[in-house]
């Protein structure tokens, strides 16, 4: 199993990946690893949460400015209880932390900016835990299996952290260590998480969040089991192999939408700790790095299909076919919800065509407003769509974010490729069930003519972007009032 991990961990440089072994166990003992201080813990922070919302809300009348006072202070002091929830307990409270600060469709804006922060402050593991680790799995000594191992890691995640190190045949690699007692104590945090949320649920019956628990029941061990990760990390290293980036705010959408519209295979934890941005010293030219290949989603063909078109048909304003093919995946009658929460946009800005005009800041005031409005709704629609939905939609999520720092968010570039990957796979899916030479011959010429025509449109954008395109503009102007 060793050589196969470390075989996997090579690299050409000690940053370019992070796939590796699963290790865990731990002699040593930490008074915040005992089950009693964690569930105590817990406890507290969840009584103490939902006391000050009782409270804090009862003598004030909704509606008013006040109101909206008090709830954001008791939502601020709320989200920064669970922040240190989660840092103290570590591990799985960090992972659901996480998922929790990237549901900005769902969550007030004090929960989702306190709970960013854990993407960027997971705990690590010190030297001693780290030798012990490996010891315990491995039945080797980090001097016997390394020629050197940085006791500093490159970087630390919830569930593990990497270290740079050279072996002994002079490769260097990143080897990836679970940090100690997160495999065992995963599936207890899970059944005490279920517990709270149940508890929480009979105070606040709109409180619907057992569904976040159940994907985290699912996906946790996928998260775990680093051969799995290994696997992953091959897998979309040999499906991406022709990518070469040259700049990360066009590219990462692209890359995005060939994993889900043409693949299937989707990288579902893209957040900023896990999208690195390299630039090749002898080329200069930009590089995407994709860290922690544990967790991916498989999406099914005909999920995958009726995606596309639906996407298709948001890009096109077609809402015949965006209430179709919304219903197709699970959301009802809330399918204009579900258009808004797939791209994050009004429904305005849904039927008017969301690459017509970029992202306001007034925009985004709605939405938030829209979504604490309309959570119970939101809360049903997020029970009732397929399972693979809503790890998209966290990906969807992170991603935006990711694009809203490099101010790359709904741009028309971002749009062409959704369009070009959907045409692609649908071509393909079609061609798939054609017995007929003259059938596959017609599917391939109106692919090549609708890829042509996003071509056309591209070059058309560029040049109106342009100082070139000022002057053609100018002049066909001047023309038009001379004549």
């Amino acid at each position: 199993m060793a050589r196969r991990a470390l075989k996997l961990a090579s690299l050409a440089t000690a940053a370019a990946a992070t796939t590796g072994f699963y290790l865990y166990g731990n002699k040593h003992l930490d008074p915040n690893d005992f089950g009693v201080v964690r569930v105590g813990r817990a406890f507290a922070t969840t009584a103490v949460i939902t006391f000050d919302y009782l409270t804090s809300l009862r003598s004030v009348s909704r509606g008013t400015e006040e109101y909206e006072s008090v709830k954001s202070q008791v939502h601020l002091r709320s989200a920064e209880r669970l922040r240190d929830l989660c840092c103290a307990n570590r591990g799985t409270f960090i992972k659901v932390g996480q998922h929790l600060g990237a549901l900005d469709y769902l969550l007030p804006e004090e929960y989702t900016r306190t709970l960013k922060v854990l993407h960027s402050q997971a705990p690590q593991s010190t030297r001693q835990e780290i030798e012990q680790v490996i010891l315990e799995d491995l039945g080797k000594g980090i001097n016997e299996l390394f020629i050197s191992f940085e006791d500093a890691p490159l970087g630390a995640a919830s569930l593990a952290q990497v270290h740079k190190a050279v072996l002994q045949d002079g490769r260097t690699v990143a080897v990836k260590v679970q940090h100690p007692k997160v495999q065992t104590q995963s599936s207890k945090d899970i059944l005490l998480m279920e517990v709270l949320v149940s508890a929480v649920k009979q105070i606040f019956p709109d409180f619907e969040f057992m569904w976040l628990v159940e994907e985290s029941k699912k996906n946790l061990p996928l998260e775990l089991d680093f051969l799995n990760e290994g696997r992953n990390a091959e897998k979309v290293a040999h499906m991406l192999r022709n990518f070469d980036f040259l700049k990360i705010s066009y590219n990462l959408g692209k890359m995005y939408s060939e994993m889900i519209f043409v693949n299937g295979f989707v990288h579902c934890d893209p957040h900023p700790g896990n999208v690195l941005v390299k630039k090749c010293p002898s080329t200069g030219k930009t590089h995407i790095i994709l860290l922690d290949h544990g967790l991916y989603q498989v999406l099914s063909e005909n999920f995958r299909l009726d995606y596309c078109r639906l996407w298709q048909a948001l890009i096109k304003s077609d809402m015949k076919r965006v209430q179709k093919y919304s219903r197709r995946l699970g959301a009802g009658d809330l399918y204009p919800l579900f258009a808004c929460m797939l791209t994050a946009r009004s429904w305005e800005s849904v039927n008017r065509g969301i690459d017509r005009l970029p992202v306001t800041k007034q925009e985004d005031v709605e939405i938030r407003t829209n979504a604490a409005m309309y959570l119970p709704q939101i809360t049903k629609l997020l029970n009732s769509v397929p399972r693979q939905m809503l790890l998209l939609l966290k990906t969807n999520d992170l991603l935006r974010g990711i694009e809203s720092a490099l101010q790359t968010r709904a741009s028309a570039s971002s749009f062409l490729n959704m369009s070009r990957c959907c045409i692609r796979a649908v071509s393909m899916h079609q061609r798939s069930k054609s017995d007929s030479l003259y059938r596959k011959a017609q599917i391939s010429i109106s692919e090549v003519l609708s890829l042509w025509q996003i071509n056309l449109y591209e070059l058309f954008l560029r040049l109106k972007g342009s100082q070139l395109g000022n002057w053609v503009i100018a002049f066909l102007s001047w023309m038009h009032h001379s004549s």
